[in-house]
């Protein structure tokens, strides 16, 4: 399973990418935002799942979303917002604009593993769903 972790805390990517590290998680990287994540993107292999905080400076994670949602080839990549907006317009906002799973901050590892199986993602078998 591949995995794009996106924040502008570097604190909250290195406790996501160790969260997926013990996961089994094998390959991980990082942006600390949107902008920075999509030309990873434009350049390389498409992960299964991108890890987007909402709040980032250049381009933020509802802006992200948007972007990822409007090319075609790009859309099997499931996202999750991890963030602490808990308001539901928020929520209801990522979800409207293709995100395909909500995690609020702060958040435990089983909560993670949860949403990442709610989305057909097996990180510690490395499978995830047709």
């Amino acid at each position: 399973m591949k995995a794009l972790v996106i924040d502008d805390s570097g604190s909250m990517r290195t406790i996501v990418t160790r969260i997926l590290d013990a996961l089994g998680v094998e390959d991980i990287v990082e942006a600390d935002n949107g902008r920075d994540a999509i030309a990873m993107l434009e350049g390389g292999d498409l992960p299964d799942v991108a890890l987007v905080d909402w709040h980032m400076p250049v381009m933020n994670g509802y802006q992200f979303v948007c972007t990822v949602r409007e090319r075609l080839s790009w859309r099997r990549m499931a996202i999750m917002m991890m963030t602490t907006e808990n308001e539901h317009d928020e929520i209801v906002q990522a979800l409207a604009a293709g995100a395909t799973e909500y995690l609020i901050k702060p958040f435990t590892a089983e909560a993670l593993v949860h949403k990442l199986s709610l989305l057909g993602l097996n990180p510690a078998a490395g499978v995830t769903a047709a």
